[in-house]
């Protein structure tokens, strides 16, 4: 059972909150409409209940708030507009990445693309999925960890009836094995077919709370629909006739169009008062129209006054027994927390949650599109080339020629790749935003940094060693065996490599992760040859006072266990790195980023 007590948004600048003091339930098994014209709050009220936009009031689900359902997922899917994933993600990719999110099995995906009637189109790119298909891939993602409350936003906007038809009968079949329900929608007639119960508001507040066949009496009406060049002489000619033959008779002029809505007639008659004095009519149908929340003020003034807020709207011409079955179900509603002239809790934006496999989350978002292999396979022939041609010279030391690094580039090819996946592990997380139900919150857990970390170093080493094979094979193809040998100090310059390599992916992924975009992520790696090289090397050199030698038999003495001799060597090769000026920019690089992303971090938590 959804509960929602007191939801009310922050003003913005001294207007009236979008929603105010907004109470209703939406009971299992039935499937709940929430009904209001465009900007009457349906959209705030439902970010409210995610906890997505500040403001106060509780949103109950079957009892807990949400910020205190361990796996929320399993607990609330929410449908607030397209899927937010990346364009060249396959369907299936996008599913198992956020199985990965959700902490379900891969499998779930398919069942769910069987579900859903996507079966056949899990290879397809999101980017290609027309209006239809992009909804049934957004209520698959919303199904993932088999939620009991759906909350959807206006789910068949802009779908053709057969699309919306479906989409509803999905929602149906949901509440049928014992689910809630909640959609957002403006059309009165959608909510009237596809709903159970139906909550009107206005302006932010609560208007109705009836059931469908309640709202359909009270809110809808049969009409004929007439279209004429001659509307306005129409609509004189029907209404002077009904007063003469003593009927009621309703016509409503619509602002556009030459159309008429004509109440309490039919289309024959219509059609023959038109008829008989030459009028020409282009349309004529008879339809069920919408004429407004009947008795608005009422229900208003009641919404008000009440402490329980869940009194609906009856027509004026309804019956005593409409009247005394409408009452009689308020009252068996039970009483709310929140009593008038009470503070309702305050709601906190809260950044959404993070992956609960975060590692194979990670994997599945940087393979899952073409970027990551054709930046790797860019760079392995780059790399390629270049050691070709630093090898023809004969000029070039043979290290930089194995690392394809002429003098001419800030940074070989190898650590602009890493460089940019890092950058890009961050910022396709902000320009797509797959973790968060509401667009542009990316979560900054520390599960979620690690993983990317993780994984990003994973990349670099593997292109790093990647780079040194290929070069490696192909100067030994083009110029034979003799041209390369190996030098003294390998594992000292293997650290260099693997740590450059790795620092530049790390760069890239803290920056794009402290300011938010991809390209911070690419200027932070190319900052680091271009500015703080130079600004390491000119700093002033201090005469050396004392020497580091014997650090490595120094430490092993205050170490609890002995580790083997060749951990020394490894040691005193990572000092030396970050001795070397590239080595001590990389590192204070990464130490301000570092220290960047997690104040950037603290202050979103202390802010919300």
């Amino acid at each position: 059972m959804l509960q929602a007590i007191g939801l009310t948004s922050n003003r913005s600048r001294g207007q009236a909150p979008a929603v105010d003091d907004l109470t209703f339930d939406a009971e299992p098994g039935c499937v709940t409409a929430l009904l209001g014209a465009p900007g009457s709050g349906k959209t705030e009220a439902l970010r409210l209940m995610l906890e997505l936009e500040p403001g106060r009031g509780i949103a109950y689900f079957r009892g807990r708030p949400l910020h205190r359902v361990p796996r929320p997922a399993c607990e609330v899917g929410a449908v607030l507009g397209d899927v937010p994933g990346h364009p060249a993600r396959t369907v299936r990719g996008q599913l198992r990445m956020l199985c990965a999110a959700a902490g379900v099995p891969a499998i779930k995906a398919d069942e769910l693309l069987e579900a859903v009637g996507l079966a056949g189109l899990g290879d397809q790119r999101i980017g290609t999925l027309s209006l239809g298909m992009d909804r049934r891939l957004a209520l698959a993602c919303a199904l993932l960890g088999d939620p009991h409350t759906l909350l959807l936003d206006d789910p068949t906007e802009g779908l053709a009836p057969r699309e919306a038809d479906w989409l509803h009968g999905m929602l149906r079949s949901h509440a049928d094995r014992g689910g809630t329900v909640l959609f957002a929608t403006s059309d009165p007639k959608e909510a009237a077919r596809s709903a159970g119960r139906v909550v009107t508001i206005d302006g932010g507040r609560l208007i109705a709370d009836q059931d469908g066949a309640a709202f359909s009496r009270t809110r809808l009406r049969p009409r004929v629909a007439v279209r004429s060049p001659q509307a306005a002489r129409l609509a004189a000619i029907v209404s002077r006739e009904a007063r003469v033959a003593r009927r009621s008779v309703e016509v409503v002029a619509e602002p556009v169009g030459n159309r008429l809505s004509v109440y309490g007639s039919s289309c024959a008659e219509v059609g023959d008062a038109a008829f008989r004095h030459g009028l020409p009519v282009h349309q004529l149908a008879d339809e069920v129209g919408d004429v407004g929340p009947v008795g608005t003020a009422g229900a208003r003034a009641e919404a008000e006054g009440s402490s329980t807020h869940t009194a609906g709207t009856v027509g004026p011409g309804a019956s005593a027994r409409e009247v005394s079955a409408h009452t009689a179900d308020a009252a068996r509603r039970p009483l709310r927390p929140h009593a008038p002239g009470e503070v309702p809790p305050p709601i906190r934006r809260r950044p959404a949650r993070g992956p609960l496999w975060p590692v194979r989350y990670e994997l599945r978002r940087l393979f899952g599109v073409r970027t990551t292999t054709v930046i790797m396979a860019v760079v392995l022939t780059a790399s390629v080339g270049l050691s070709v041609l630093l090898a023809r010279g004969g000029g070039t030391p043979p290290v930089h020629v194995i690392a394809a690094w002429p003098s001419l580039l800030p940074l070989p090819p190898a650590a602009l790749g890493a460089g940019l996946l890092g950058a890009l592990s961050f910022g396709d997380e902000f320009r797509y935003p797959a973790l968060a139900a509401g667009r542009g919150t990316v979560p900054r857990r520390f599960g979620l940094l690690l993983a990317k970390l993780a994984v990003s170093a994973g990349v670099a080493l593997l292109l790093a060693v990647l780079v040194v094979l290929a070069s490696a094979e192909t100067l030994r193809i083009v110029y034979g065996g003799g041209s390369l040998h190996v030098p003294a100090n390998a594992a000292s310059l293997a650290v260099s490599w693997f740590g450059l390599t790795v620092g530049c992916a790390w760069a890239g992924l803290l920056a794009a992760g402290v300011f938010r975009v991809t390209a911070a992520g690419i200027a932070a790696v190319l900052a680091v040859p271009v500015l703080m090289v130079p600004l390491v090397e000119r700093m002033p050199k201090a005469s050396t006072a004392r020497s580091m030698a014997g650090l490595p038999g120094r430490l092993r003495e205050l170490a609890w266990f002995q580790w083997p001799g060749a951990v020394d060597r490894w040691l005193l090769a990572a000092v030396r790195v970050v001795a070397h000026p590239v080595g001590a920019a990389l590192s204070l690089s990464l130490a301000a980023l570092v220290c960047a992303f997690l104040f950037t971090s603290l202050r979103g938590r202390v802010r919300w």
